[in-house]
Formats: structure tokens, sequence, C-alpha cells
């Protein structure tokens, strides 16, 4: 269908001429070059992803958007004074992780900042799992305004197909945890998997087709037992929230966020086949935005004076609340959390926002592993760069 739709539109542009084709920015003639086959992005070429990433939200045959609409009076992000020599070579670092940007906010001022790929601050890149940790903020926001009662309310008081389902007794607290017990397979080289599969299934009649999904699948430990990574469940997450809220996540986005934390640019959120937002994936933000969300959550998430969270929702939330098995990593309401009190939003990828509250510290990055999905190296290269950010902090403040 795609290849079809793609020679669509190259016939359409030969119509054109060269106005036509001249008319589209470089992101989307990058893309049109270098088009998916498919919707699958765990299966792409790195030429794919590398046009498809700057870009999903400008080519609707491929995935569809709603916009996150910012404010008018973006929160400046001063030069500060460059960070000292760092036990990582950067440029080394830009090119291995083959990072697209890469910005150190600290005290709430940009101390480096670079681009590669052919990206810049202009562009907006896609967030991959980053999103997770913004939905989760929005289901705190949510209580605050009381369209959620309470984080133990059950799935299926929010999503009623869900009754019946081993979903059935699963909290709202363990979902953001990944501890509904229920089976899933993330495995991202395996065309069988769960996550691999779940975008395909058809919609029932009056069904989300995520729902349809996980409906079917079996319990394999009791709920609040067991963590299993799982972007199904927060995809989940994201109909519960829309359900509970009742309109678009994108729309309560950009009330609840996007305005009070000063973003520069609007964003987008990519759409399911069946028009919900990918609460588990895919908004597409500036870099520069992505650290500005990192700011806001480091300050406590306030808008006007008062944060926009509950008491207490914070340090739960970016605090361990369930062991991984990975020596000193946790996690949270869908946040990785460390030892020293820092925590973080990662995606596959290279995607990432690090927040240190003690080093007053905000990484955000962006980028399109060569290893792909399941590049365990570049995943430890990307935490020894924030480690040795930490570490010049600290001589430098030492030092003084």
């Amino acid at each position: 269908m795609i290849r079809k739709i793609l020679l669509g539109v190259l016939l359409a542009l030969c119509a054109l001429g060269a106005a036509g084709w001249l008319a589209l920015d470089k992101e989307q003639r990058g893309l049109l070059l270098a088009l998916p086959t498919d919707r699958n992005v765990l299966f792409w070429s790195e030429r794919q992803r590398d046009a498809a990433f700057r870009a999903l939200d400008r080519l609707p045959f491929l995935a569809k958007a709603r916009p996150v609409a910012a404010g008018s009076a973006p929160r400046p992000l001063p030069p500060g004074t460059p960070l000292p020599r760092l036990t990582v070579d950067v440029d080394a670092f830009m090119t291995t992780q083959r990072k697209a940007a890469l910005i150190v906010v600290q005290d709430g001022k940009v101390r480096l900042e670079r681009y590669g790929l052919g990206f810049d601050a202009s562009g907006r890149w896609t967030s991959f799992s980053v999103a997770k940790s913004i939905t989760s903020t929005l289901v705190g926001a949510a209580l605050a305004d009381g369209h959620i009662r309470s984080m133990d309310d059950k799935v299926s008081d929010y999503i009623p197909q869900m009754k019946g389902s081993a979903y059935d007794d699963v909290s709202i607290r363990q979902l953001l945890t990944m501890t509904s017990g229920v089976r899933w397979n993330e495995s991202y080289g395996d065309p069988n998997s769960d996550v691999a599969r779940f975008d395909k299934q058809p919609a029932e009649e009056g069904v989300e087709s995520l729902v349809s999904y996980l409906r079917r699948l079996p319990r394999e430990a009791p709920a609040g037992t067991r963590w299993n990574y799982s972007t199904g469940e927060t995809n989940l997450v994201g109909i519960l929230l829309a359900q509970a809220v009742g309109r678009p996540i994108s729309e309560y986005l950009s009330e609840k966020v996007w305005k009070p934390a000063g973003m520069e640019q609007p964003a987008t959120w990519i759409l399911s086949r069946t028009g919900r937002e990918i609460s588990g994936c895919c908004i597409q933000a500036s870099t520069r935005d992505f650290a500005r969300f990192g700011l806001f959550v480091l300050e406590g998430a306030r808008a006007g004076g008062r944060s926009i969270l509950p008491d207490g929702w914070l340090a739960e939330a970016t605090g361990e609340r369930v062991a991984t098995g990975q020596p000193g990593r946790g996690y949270g309401y869908q946040w990785w959390t460390y030892a020293d009190g820092s925590y973080a939003a990662r995606g596959i990828f290279g995607q990432g926002i690090f927040i240190d509250p003690r080093r007053r510290l905000v990484i955000a990055s962006n980028g399109n592993w060569a290893g792909g999905a399941n590049a365990r190296a570049d995943v430890d290269a990307r935490q020894a760069f924030y480690e040795a950010v930490q570490k010049a902090l600290d001589d430098e403040a030492a030092a003084k």
C-alpha cells in the first residue's frame, strides 16, 4: 500500500515539475527519497530512520499527527560557561552515537549544545519512549484536576472493554510501573513479538485496536509482583487518560505542560491507526523543548506559582517504585531511576532526557543509533556520557 502511495506521490511531483519538488522542505524531500515501506520503525534501515525521524509528522501518508500548541512566551535558554573538559570525547560521542542533537543545561543555562546528521535547533525529532515520561506527567495532572480519582482505580473503571480480561484487576499505579503481570514481549528484533505486532491488530467494532489486542493477552504473574517493560501498556495509559480527561491528550499536553513550560515551538503527537495519540512514543519536538520539559520537571512542574501535580506525586514518579534487575537502576512511574537520585526518560535509537536534581542538571539528546533498537553498547555509552558530565560538574564545584 505504501509503495502505491509513493508511486502516486512521485507521479504527482513529475506532473508538477521542479516547482512542486522545490516547494517541499529538505526533510520532506529526504523522506520521499528514503521512504520506509511500512509503519514498523523497528525494521527500517538506518537511512530510512535518518530521513523519517525528523519529518514523520509532515508526510501524512506515512503517519498522521495532532498539534501540541506552544504559548507566546518561550522560556529563555541563555548561554552559560562552557563545560570543562570531559572524560568523554564529545566529537567522538556525537559520531559513534549518531547524534542529531545534544544539549546540556545546568542552572537553566546552556553549557553544551551540538547538532549532527544535518539536523539543527529549528527541527523536530521524534521522541520514542521519552513520551512515556511525558504521558506519566499528564496522569499526575489528571489526578490533580480530578479527572482520575485514584492511582488505585482499576483500568476497567475507565476502559469498560477491559472487563473480563487479565487487566480487569490491574490498577493505574501498576500500569505506570509496568507491573500488571500480563504477558508481553518487548523484543525489538523479533517480528513476532507483541511490540512488533500490536499496531497491526484490526479494530473490532467500537473497540480500540490496542484494547482488542491487549485484552486477549493472558496473565503470567499476579498484578504488582513482577516488572516487565511494555510499550503496549503505556499506550493503554494514553487511552485511559483520554477517556478520563474527555479530549485528545495532545490538547491536554499543550494546556498542562507545553504552554506553562515555555516551549518555543509547537510539537506534534503521532497518531495510531485508529486516531489516538501513541502515548508510549512519538512526540515530535525540538531538542531544546525536550530540555525545557526536563527543566519544567526539575523545578517541580509549576505553572502560575503552583505545581500541576498532586503533592508528593513527583517524588513518587521519579523515585524507584520497582526493581528492574539492572544494577543501580529502578523504575518509577514511567521514569528510569538511579541510586544517586537522578532519573531519566529514555527512548530507543538515542533519545533521552536525563535529570539530576542535586546538580540542577538536564541533558537532552536525540539521535539514530547505528545499532538500531537493540544497541546495548549505545545505551551504555549514553549513560557513560551522563556520568562524565556529572563528574566534570563535581570537579568544577570542588575547584571553586
